[in-house]
């Protein structure tokens, strides 16, 4: 059986290791987004920087989180208050053990206690079906963002009672 994943919100502690993660994650986990066009990749992982991350966590209107798995950071999330999840990456040789789930359930958790009816993100096709055994659909066409095609999303949250 798996050890379990722990989803604890980011400090700016966690500022370097997030930036290490995400950067890994697009090199990798993403090459099918981005072709391994250097260019593409570099403008990328340069949006990701430690600086950037610093900058997301002193946003009230943003919320990080990372994921832990055998007591090891393995994958990030983030989303607004407006209702957008802005990016989940997990590292490649971490897919399928629940750490995306776990991240994901832990964003809308905190998109619903902000009374948000709905979640809505730019997937890229890397993504695409993880979001939609989620129980994401489909909500325009897609497009081309900085060079990655993405495909709009969106989810409807049951808010509690």
């Amino acid at each position: 059986m798996e050890a379990p994943v722990y989803i604890c919100p980011a400090t700016v502690a966690d500022a370097g290791i997030i930036s290490r993660i995400l950067e890994r994650s697009i090199r990798v986990g993403c090459a099918l987004d981005h072709r391994n066009d250097p260019q593409l990749v570099d403008r990328w992982v340069r949006r990701q920087s430690a600086e950037q991350i610093s900058a997301w966590l002193a946003d009230p209107h943003l919320y990080l989180n990372i994921a832990l798995l055998h007591d090891k950071p393995v994958g990030v999330g983030m989303a607004a208050a407006n209702g957008e999840v802005t990016f989940c990456h997990v590292q490649p040789e971490w897919f399928r053990r629940g750490a995306g789930r776990a991240l994901m359930g832990d964003l809308e958790g905190w998109l619903r206690i902000r009374g948000r009816p709905c979640v809505t993100l730019a997937s890229t096709r890397t993504g695409e079906a993880f979001y939609r055994r989620l129980g994401y659909r489909e909500a325009a066409s897609p497009s081309t963002h900085d060079g990655v095609l993405t495909l709009p999303m969106h989810k409807p949250l049951a808010l509690s009672a």
